[in-house]
């Protein structure tokens, strides 16, 4: 009986210290490649804020050169500017 229990607790301390390190292990091997992933998210994220930004301030310079009040939308291939039509209040 004693044999019993003692060979009981040896493998459930056994299990227990195998799971811890198997645990370490693996949680070491993943923070590289997860500082890694988080770095190159990071750079994409900043390419994409660049772009948005360029885009948007080249779009605002085009406005403001053109003459053209806000709302108003420039056909390129026709090489005019259409006006939208006034809201028409609904009674």
């Amino acid at each position: 009986m004693i044999f019993i229990v003692g060979v009981l607790l040896g493998i459930l301390t056994g299990g227990g210290l195998g799971v811890r390190y198997m645990r370490h292990e693996i949680s070491a091997d993943v923070e590289p490649q997860l500082r890694r992933l988080q770095l190159q998210l990071d750079n994409l994220e900043a390419a994409v804020n660049l772009a948005l930004i360029t885009r948007s301030t080249y779009l605002e310079d085009d406005t403001a050169k053109s003459g053209v009040e806000e709302g108003a939308i420039t056909h390129k291939r026709l090489g005019r500017t259409l006006q939208r039509p006034a809201q028409q209040a609904h009674t």
